[in-house]
């Protein structure tokens, strides 16, 4: 298998485990909400907060050392089990000591036991990072993906067992215990990996110092991440959160499912090619072009039918989120740049730049934030476009020097998708003309007829438009639709 057909396949099953656990927990999600109450959900929320960060710790990066690596044996592995299942002890340890005070500190003895619970998945985690990340080496993504939509049945029959049985919190924090194991247990077998001890300290030393520069990397992005949700919390109230955490999780969407996806195999691609600075560039901006042309199309559509959409999706009272998901669709380019950028710099281990760029990058999402802050959720979200320019031109910048790459190859990866999309604008405008005023005044029927016309459109021009570089892409969806024949 070619490794471009590598990449393809292995972002195909990302996709795929990536959208089935979406639409699999919304759905739970549903369910349990009539069978827990809101106390119980905030309740777990709370502990997963700190298991969360302490998530960060525990695997300290060095599964990503690892995937990197240009060799890996069983004693790196062996290595990497030993490291992962000490660290996690001392979390555990940790949380049963503080457990006390955290019952005490919210007036709930509960919250002691839940900690308690909780914190044993740590002990789990080396079970199941060590052979994922083995799985994630060799570009597995497929057995991946399969250990995750069967450990979602096993999660979702316990939770749903539990919380019908009236156990409350409990049904969560012990389906995330069992659910661990049981994913544990097949990403063993699909890996034919057998747990063993290496105290290499010199090698630990090696994995450690990129697994800090990662997992702080990690942290930081996750305080950027929360930044709007602080800031927000603490000005306009738990009403404007609520209305921009919609909007920007749905914003974010599209890029998770499909940047995200192309992000796993890509890291693990530039890392076997990171000698050959030719086929790492062709990797980079053949991606970027992928991701563009696949993505853009959803952002073109939030921009036009932000509001009617988010109304058909959660009803009228969320309509205010509209405004911030038309300025957050905006830099959905950005955002495509900066995630495959990241994916370069830690194929290529240069972590500690990209630390710079995210450190900074929290100072200047605050400051953008309380400028935008007086002109409610568009200015905040206005803000964070204004900083995510920042940061994406900051890490393509890191990305190109890494890479010996060029603006204009930038430019040339875009060309594509800027064609495409021009289409397809002109194609909602026309739509929009066309479709009489009876229609558009029901919103779930007015995003159904854009969404249908600007789509066919699109897949049309996709397909047929003499478009050089997607030559091969859609030649590959023409034998797949049976719109041409396979080569003898």
């Amino acid at each position: 298998m070619s490794l471009g057909h590598s990449i393809r396949h292995g972002a195909k099953w990302v996709f795929i485990g990536n959208t089935g656990s979406q639409v699999v927990n919304f759905a739970l999600g549903l369910i349990l909400a009539r069978l827990l109450v809101p106390a119980e959900f905030g309740m777990v929320a709370t502990i997963q907060i700190f298991t969360s960060l302490a998530g960060f710790v525990a695997g300290g990066g060095m599964g990503q050392a690892i995937v990197r690596a240009k060799e890996a044996g069983k004693r790196d592995y062996d290595l990497l089990f030993t490291l992962q299942f000490l660290i996690g002890l001392v979390i555990v340890s940790f949380f049963f000591v503080i457990a006390p005070w955290f019952g005490r500190w919210y007036a709930n003895p509960v919250y002691a036991d839940l900690l308690r619970v909780a914190a044993l998945s740590f002990l789990v985690r080396p079970f199941f990072n060590v052979p994922s990340n083995m799985l994630h080496r060799e570009m597995r993504f497929k057995a991946k993906t399969a250990v995750q939509l069967a450990n979602l049945g096993v999660y979702n029959s316990i939770a749903l067992s539990l919380a019908y049985l009236g156990h409350g919190p409990w049904s969560l924090i012990l389906a995330g215990l069992f659910s661990s194991v049981a994913g544990a247990l097949q990403f063993a077998w699909y890996a034919r990996w057998r747990p063993g001890i290496s105290f290499d300290f010199a090698r630990a030393g090696e994995l450690m110092r990129y697994g800090l520069l990662a997992s702080t990397n990690n942290i930081v992005c996750y305080i950027r991440v929360q930044l709007p949700t602080f800031i927000l919390s603490r000005s306009l109230g738990p009403a404007s959160v609520g209305l921009y955490n919609k909007a920007e999780s749905l914003a974010a969407r599209p890029h998770g499912f499909i940047t995200g996806s192309v992000y796993e195999v890509l890291l693990r691609a530039l890392a076997k090619e990171q000698d050959n600075l030719d086929k790492s560039r062709y990797l980079f901006f053949r991606s970027l072009t992928l991701v563009a042309v696949y993505a853009l199309p959803f952002y073109i559509g939030f921009l036009w039918l932000a509001k009617p959409l988010v109304v058909t999706l959660f009803g009228q009272r969320w309509a205010d989120s509209a405004g911030s998901l038309m300025i957050l669709s905006l830099a959905a380019p950005l955002m495509m740049i900066e995630n495959l950028s990241g994916a370069v710099l830690a194929a290529r281990s240069w972590l500690g730049k990209e630390l710079v760029a995210q450190v900074v990058m929290i100072g200047v999402a605050s400051a953008a934030i309380l400028v935008g802050l007086p002109y409610g959720l568009t200015g905040v979200a206005t803000g964070m476009v204004f900083a995510l320019l920042y940061l994406t031109l900051h890490m393509f910048w890191l990305a190109k020097q890494s890479l010996d790459a060029r603006w204009i190859d930038l430019a040339r990866a875009f060309m594509p998708a800027t064609l495409l999309n021009a289409i397809l604008i002109g194609t909602l405008w026309l739509a929009n003309r066309i479709i009489p005023p009876s229609i558009q005044s029901v919103d779930a029927l007015y995003v159904l007829c854009m969404a249908a016309a600007g789509g066919l459109v699109y897949a049309i021009c996709f397909l047929y438009l003499p478009i050089t570089a997607l030559a091969s892409e859609t030649d590959r969806w023409k034998i797949r639709l049976k719109l041409a024949k396979a080569p003898a």
